[in-house]
């Protein structure tokens, strides 16, 4: 393992949540942007924070100056429970989040990014609901997200020019029209990779090329 990859181990509803967390090379005296947490995909086909395109983004968010934390699910590797559709999942994440962006004497929570693959984009748009507008991440990055096979909440307005949502033009698990198809009531861009499936099969460096890029613009739009 990585000597900057940490391994953690979280309370959560069900039990314990396995994490690891990637820290950032920083200058001296300097401090991480925040804290990106990555969701992977579903618990049932093999989905696990060791997911090639869960680790493309948190290489991406790591490059750009953020803490990479992603966890097992419920029911995945060490993290205790039952695969719960979503809803465990979802509260699951929100210890997480607690977790990590909170902390004794920290008066003001760390800066918190999310992002997930597949079935963790629906997970992570659930939990943007669930945060609510007070505890708003400040960027997001939804990718291969499964609009077709499970109710993927829509992204608030206020949260558009934060938020990258990446799909495979070839994609045969979502295809790209359900995601078109979500999105569109929204006014929400889509950002399609040519000739990209649904694991972006070599093409892992041009996604996370597009995740780096997307941080850096989004630098200049946080307040």
């Amino acid at each position: 393992m990585n000597p900057r990859t940490h391994r953690h181990i979280f309370q959560g509803t069900a039990g314990t949540i396995e994490v690891l967390e990637d820290l950032p090379v920083l200058p001296a005296g300097s401090k991480s942007h925040g804290v990106a947490v990555i969701c992977h995909p579903h618990p049932l086909f093999g989905g696990t924070m060791d997911n090639k395109v869960v680790q493309t983004m948190a290489r991406a968010f790591v490059q750009c100056g953020w803490r990479s934390v992603r966890f097992n699910f419920r029911g995945v590797g060490a993290t205790q429970g039952l695969h719960d559709e979503g809803r465990g999942e979802l509260l699951d994440l929100l210890a997480v989040i607690d977790q990590v962006t909170h902390s004794p004497g920290l008066e003001v929570p760390v800066p918190l990014a999310l992002a997930g693959f597949s079935f963790g984009s629906f997970v992570i748009s659930q939990a943007v609901s669930a945060l609510g507008t007070a505890r708003a991440p400040q960027t997001l990055v939804l990718v291969g997200t499964a609009a077709s096979r499970f109710d993927v909440a829509p992204i608030p307005h206020a949260l558009h020019e934060h938020t990258l949502v990446l799909h495979g033009e070839l994609d045969d698990t979502v295809p790209l029209s359900d995601v078109l198809q979500w999105a569109r009531p929204q006014s929400l861009p889509v950002t399609v990779i040519p000739g990209g499936g649904h694991f972006f099969h070599g093409q892992l460096p041009l996604l996370r090329g597009l995740v780096v890029r997307h941080l850096h613009a989004n630098s200049f739009l946080i307040p």
